[in-house]
């Protein structure tokens, strides 16, 4: 491990409700973390279709750099920026930008699943990909723009990813970064390419996969180049290098976790619940096409095998329909309404498609009881406890599958990100699955974003080694399983309820 102290690497971390640029320290055995600037995200609705303010989102960033920029100065080291998965921009011959980059809860994409599949076979399609079925998925979205006759596919030269698009933006270098890529089903994880077979049949044009640059994959932990200089002499920074981490942010999480990879799952817990385990390659098989399970991309050229669940946007959409009727709840009193609430009252499955556009969420999780055959949750402590004890037990069937999977027992489940501080969730989960649960760090999206950086760099020598680092710098919670009998009940209720 590099002797040198006090280097200072910026994590630019958007997610799908906030975005922020975080501070890393790195002293040579610790690392200590510092929000710099924080901003909102969200979709904004034009004309009836959701798209994301990308324009906003780069003003913020470059003003995250800027602050940091007064306050590190020549200490910082490198930058490194991730996002959400699925969602893209295209660009034209000249690298202009064609339209504001839809929102991955855009209704465009209803129906399109089906439509797919008329072309080519779902199994067709998970064996080029080896990728869950999720209707906000990028092939989904493409499917839905060629359905719609898109003159942006006629023109596009250039298709970047999200965080590909804005690494562009600060460096000139275009390239599609691995983990990223392979969120949006249209990668073929065998041949570590685009699927290009599958791209054609469905009609889509690949010139934008294999023109411009398009068809560049890299890794992470690839310097991609300079801060543009106009870039960096509008934020007050030198030529600081630009990491492409891992850039889809569950893949930065997932290399921060303190966890023996063997023998443990992962939940990178906030609007999405993403519960997992880390692969040496991809598995593409028949249970896991039954399953919806998924291969993403991780670092070193690990799979992150796991299942998107809907997550704490459940309570987030219930939060934004009670502040637009007047009444805002923090975070911590709708926990403790939850914690108040009587348990084991209805439950929904979270993976229903009601629950995936914004919206008042409250009527929708009624609605789902009322047709179960359930009673109606009607207070707000009720509603919050049925989401949670729901979610509680969707991560024990999905950690069932991840057994049957790997052939073993896996004990442990490692939470990580901001919904980990709901300790009620994480109590839940740790008595709904009968797995020890272990929470922290955080802030691990931004934490595995630095450590690529410091491994790129040379400062760190591995991923091993950065999770040692993080097992050092930040404290960690155990939560025991208990009650495991009530929830067993529960749970074969649950069962019940998803299949009707």
């Amino acid at each position: 491990m590099a002797n040198r102290e006090n280097l200072v690497f910026l994590a630019v971390d958007l997610g799908a409700e906030s975005g922020r640029v975080v501070a890393g320290t790195f002293d040579g055995e610790r690392i200590a973390l510092e929000e710099v600037h924080r901003f909102p995200n969200g979709p904004v609705d034009v004309m009836g279709h959701l798209h994301w303010d990308v324009l906003r989102l780069w003003s913020d960033i470059k003003v995250g750099l800027a602050k940091a920029a007064q306050r590190y100065g020549n200490r910082i080291a490198g930058i490194g920026l991730d996002t959400w998965g699925v969602d893209f921009g295209l660009l034209d011959a000249n690298d202009e930008l064609l339209g504001n980059p839809y929102h991955y809860r855009d209704s465009r994409t209803d129906g399109m699943m089906e439509r797919a599949f008329e072309k080519v076979s779902r199994e067709a399609i998970f064996e080029a990909t080896g990728i869950q079925f999720l209707q906000l998925n990028t092939l989904i979205q493409l499917v839905a723009m060629v359905e719609a006759h898109s003159p942006q596919l006629e023109i596009a030269h250039t298709l970047l990813m999200m965080p590909d698009l804005l690494n562009f933006w600060l460096t000139g270098v275009k390239a599609n970064e691995f983990s990223d890529a392979t969120t949006s089903q249209c990668y073929d994880p065998r041949a570590g390419t685009w699927a290009y077979g599958m791209l054609e049949q469905l009609g889509i044009p690949t010139r934008m996969f294999r023109d411009g640059a398009g068809d560049r994959i890299v890794p992470p932990g690839t310097v991609l180049g300079s801060l543009l200089p106009s870039v960096a002499e509008e934020v007050g920074l030198g030529a600081v290098p630009v990491i492409a981490p891992a850039t889809h942010d569950t893949g930065s999480a997932v290399a921060a976790v303190p966890m023996d990879p063997e023998n443990a799952i992962y939940l990178s817990s906030g609007t999405w619940s993403l519960l997992g385990v880390e692969s040496k390659a991809p598995i593409i098989n028949n249970a896991m096409l039954v399953y919806n399970l998924t291969n993403e991309g991780g670092v070193n050229g690990t799979f992150r095998l796991l299942k998107n669940i809907m997550g704490l946007w459940l309570v987030q959409e219930c939060r934004r329909e009670w502040q637009r009727a007047g009444e805002d709840h923090d975070y911590g009193e709708m926990v403790e309404m939850a914690a108040a609430a009587p348990a084991f009252g209805p439950l929904i499955y979270p993976g229903d498609d009601r629950f995936l556009a914004p919206g008042d969420m409250t009527p929708r999780i009624q609605a789902f009881c009322r047709e179960t055959g359930q009673a109606v949750p009607e207070t707000k402590g009720a509603i919050l406890r049925c989401a949670l004890e729901s979610l509680a037990l969707e991560y024990r069937r999905v950690a069932e599958k991840l057994d049957a999977l790997t052939g073993k027992r896996l004990a442990t489940i490692h939470i990580i990100g901001g919904g980990a501080k709901n300790e009620l969730l994480d109590r839940f989960a740790a008595d709904a699955t009968g797995r020890t649960v272990v929470t922290g760090p955080i802030e691990a999206t931004a934490l595995g974003n630095v450590l690529v950086q410091a491994i790129a760099l040379g400062h760190i020598g591995s991923i091993a080694e950065g999770r040692e680092v993080v097992a050092r710098s930040f404290a960690l919670k155990t939560f025991a399983p208990r009650d495991t009998a009530a929830w067993d009940a529960a749970y074969r209720r649950y069962l019940r309820i998803r299949e009707k």
